[in-house]
């Protein structure tokens, strides 16, 4: 590859996916949104035909076949091994000359950083799940396997859903100690109890897909002061400050100015609390970390990394940020 490559950017989640065609000159030229990629759950082939889908539109509204180079981060490449295999499976599709594929963590860690820095940092995503990236210049990286509680994860949205379920199910059968939660869970779907909860979530008379909808029940309920909701809030945040301060740590980035960028819908709705203990403890743990919270799409971190890869001068990088970003940060202290 080199200067001048044409880049086509998928940002892959696990409920939809951002596709971009970037111009030699860094102009977006196509974009399309499709759904969710979810190899796990249906194959690696059925779910690249769901980023076919998407890519076919975007590539027909920039007027081309193909592209020079292919930049893919895509949720559920959480190993090394997993990243190998859907590169082989996007080469197949002929998209582009070369193809490199990231997990979706390092879209974000790149989307934050700033216009002219260059790609070193630590990223943390907090959404559905939780993970934890970080890049030096040189090409060194420090990353989770981020797979579940087999790899030692707690928490993101699915995760406190899971937790809050937990906990307000134990304080009505008195098993655990009180808390609103009881009350609130089920109140969210109009039901009278924790029991007829459990019985709707089981018999699938809730769509099991609807549980995330408890965690922003959750937050409303730890912030009216409940103690059981505030120490689960709690939790998620030594999590997030643990992950970025290893991160750091091995990449020898404890003792230097550096970014972490904080990502994904939990940690972008800066919700006071957990927003809160997240800087303190940043602040005890990594005094010399800069958090930021980004709020760029995605697609706009898969978009640069390509470019990167590529060599493109940094009025190219510019360019697409600002067609992203309006000319504006997309991150915010």
């Amino acid at each position: 590859m080199g200067v001048g490559t044409s880049v086509l950017a998928i940002d892959a989640g696990n409920s939809k996916t951002d596709v971009a065609v970037v111009a030699a000159d860094g102009q977006v030229v196509g974009a399309a949104r499709g759904g969710g990629f979810q190899p796990p759950q249906v194959g690696v082939e059925p779910a690249v035909d769901v980023l076919a889908e998407a890519v076919t539109r975007a590539l027909a509204q920039a007027g081309a076949d193909s592209v020079g180079h292919v930049s893919a981060c895509l949720a559920n490449a959480d190993l090394p091994v997993e990243e190998r295999e859907l590169a082989r499976a996007l080469r197949r599709r002929g998209w582009g000359t070369s193809v490199r594929v990231h997990n979706d963590t390092f879209a974000v860690l790149r989307a934050g950083l700033l216009e002219d820095a260059e790609p070193r940092g630590v990223a943390v995503v907090c959404g559905a799940g939780v993970n934890c990236v970080g890049m030096l210049p040189d090409g060194r990286t420090a990353r989770f396997p981020a797979i579940g509680r087999i790899s030692g994860d707690w928490g993101g949205g699915g995760g406190l859903a899971e937790e809050a379920l937990w906990h307000a199910a134990r304080a009505e059968d008195g098993r655990g100690g009180p808390t609103a939660l009881r009350e609130a869970l089920p109140a969210h779907f109009g039901l009278p109890s924790m029991y007829a909860l459990i019985e709707a979530l089981h018999l699938g008379h809730i769509a099991p897909a609807r549980r995330h909808e408890l965690t922003p029940v959750l937050f409303a309920t730890a912030a009216a002061g409940d103690a059981v909701a505030r120490s689960l809030v709690d939790r998620m945040a030594d999590e997030v400050v643990a992950m970025a301060t290893v991160a750091l740590t091995r990449l020898d980035l404890l003792d230097e100015e550096t970014p972490v960028l904080l990502g994904g819908s939990i940690l972008a709705a800066r919700h006071p609390q957990l927003d809160n203990r997240v800087r303190a403890l940043l602040a005890d743990r990594a005094p010399k970390a800069t958090p930021r919270v980004v709020t760029a799409r995605p697609v706009l971190g898969a978009a640069l990394l390509g470019l990167d890869d590529a060599g493109a001068p940094p009025e190219t990088h510019a360019r697409v940020r600002s067609h992203y970003e309006g000319g504006t940060p997309a991150h915010r202290g």
